[in-house]
C-alpha cells in the first residue's frame, strides 16, 4: 500500500485527524502529509485543512476490502472458484485482466480498483470517478466454444446489473442501448466489454463496469466538458455498502455469464426491454455516414437495436444513440 493510500484510510471515517497523530501513524513528518493531503487532488478526493486543529475528508469514504467481499458472496459463486484482486490504482480494471492469463473454464476473475487512472467508456470516452466514489470493477470468464450473438453479452450484464442492484433495494433503474445504466435521467454507469480470442478457440471475455456510487457536485462539470450525460450516483440512497454492492454485482455477472455461454440473450432479453431508456423515443444515430435521426424500436433477438427510420426498420449492431428533443 502507498503512503498516499495509507493516509486515506485513515481519513475514510470523515472525522478529523490531526497532522501530529497522521503523522505519528504514517512515521512521517507533518510537513510531509501536508504534502500527501495536497496529493490527494489528484484522485479527485477533497480534504478540509482546518487550522490548528487536522484534516478531515469532505466525504467519509467506505473503502473496499477483498476478504468481505468474498465472505458475501454467495455459496454458487464461491463454488466457481474465482479469484478477487483489489487494486488501489490502474490505469483500467478491463485491461489489467485482459493482459492477464483467462481464467479456467467455469471460473472466474475479478478485478477492482479504488481509482483508474485511464477508464474507458464506449468510443473512447474517459470514465471519471474520483477515488473510493464508485466501483471500477472488471469480471473475466472464458467461453470454450464462443456463444453465438457473444456481442450481446453487455446487454445481458446490464441485466444483472440491475438485477444485483435490486438486491440492495435500487429500482427504478434503465438501460441505454448498448451499455449504459441510468437513473432518474442521468447516467449512473456504464458497461464496456471486451474480448480476446484466436480462431476457432476459446473466448477471453471481460465484462468491465463503472459504476457511480457517491459523487462530488463538482463531477458533473468536469463530465460535461467530456461532452456526456449528466452524471446520476446513489447517495440519496444510503449510500449503499460499496463491498456490499460489489458482492451482489459479482453475483449477478457469474451467473449471467454461466448462463449466457448456453442460451444467450433469451432469458434476460425481456428484463432488458422492461428497463430500456430509448423504446419509442426520438432519437439521433451517430455512425460513419454521419447523423441520422429515428425512433427506437426495442432490441431485436440478438440484442441489436432496432430504429426506425422513416416507413423502414433497421437493427443496428453499432453506432452512437443519443436522444433527440422533439418540439
Amino acid at each position: 500500500m502507498t503512503r498516499r493510500a495509507a493516509l486515506v484510510g485513515l481519513l475514510a471515517d470523515g472525522g478529523l485527524h490531526s497532522g501530529e497523530v497522521l503523522a505519528a501513524e504514517l512515521g512521517v513528518t507533518r510537513a510531509a502529509i501536508a504534502k500527501q493531503v495536497q496529493s490527494l487532488a489528484a484522485w479527485g478526493l477533497a480534504v478540509d485543512a482546518i487550522p490548528r486543529r487536522g484534516y478531515r475528508l469532505a466525504t467519509p469514504l467506505e473503502l473496499l476490502d477483498a476478504a468481505r467481499i468474498e465472505a458475501r458472496l454467495a455459496p454458487a459463486t464461491r463454488a466457481r472458484g474465482g479469484a478477487i484482486a483489489l487494486h488501489e490504482q490502474l490505469e483500467s480494471t478491463n485491461s489489467h485482466l485482459l493482459a492477464e492469463p483467462a481464467p479456467a473454464a467455469g471460473a472466474f476473475r475479478a478485478c477492482l480498483a479504488e481509482y483508474q487512472s485511464a477508464g474507458r467508456g464506449r468510443r473512447g470516452r474517459r470514465w471519471l470517478a474520483p477515488y473510493g466514489s464508485g466501483l471500477c470493477l472488471s469480471f473475466a470468464w472464458l467461453y470454450e466454444t464462443p456463444p453465438a450473438d457473444l456481442g450481446a453479452l453487455s446487454l445481458a450484464a446490464g441485466v444483472a446489473v440491475l438485477r444485483a442492484l435490486a438486491t440492495q433495494g435500487i429500482g427504478g433503474l434503465q438501460l441505454k442501448w448498448p451499455n449504459d445504466i441510468h437513473r432518474g435521467g442521468g447516467k449512473l454507469g456504464g458497461i464496456l466489454s471486451e474480448l480476446r480470442f484466436e480462431a476457432a478457440g476459446p473466448a477471453h471475455v471481460v465484462i468491465g463496469l463503472g459504476l457511480n456510487v457517491h459523487l462530488p457536485a463538482g463531477l458533473a462539470a468536469a463530465v460535461a466538458r467530456e461532452g456526456g450525460v449528466p452524471p446520476a450516483d446513489l447517495a440519496d440512497a444510503g449510500p449503499p455498502s460499496r463491498n456490499a454492492l460489489a458482492a451482489a454485482i459479482l453475483d449477478a455477472l457469474a451467473e449471467v455469464a454461466a448462463g449466457f455461454g448456453a442460451e444467450g440473450l433469451r432469458p434476460y432479453a425481456a428484463e432488458w426491454r422492461a428497463a430500456d431508456v430509448l423504446l419509442d423515443r426520438a432519437v439521433h444515430v451517430h455512425g460513419p455516414a454521419g447523423v441520422r435521426d429515428g425512433i427506437a424500436r426495442g432490441i431485436d433477438p440478438h440484442g441489436g437495436l432496432r430504429v426506425q427510420f422513416g416507413d423502414a426498420i433497421e437493427s443496428l449492431t453499432a453506432g452512437d444513440i443519443s436522444l433527440r428533443a422533439v418540439a
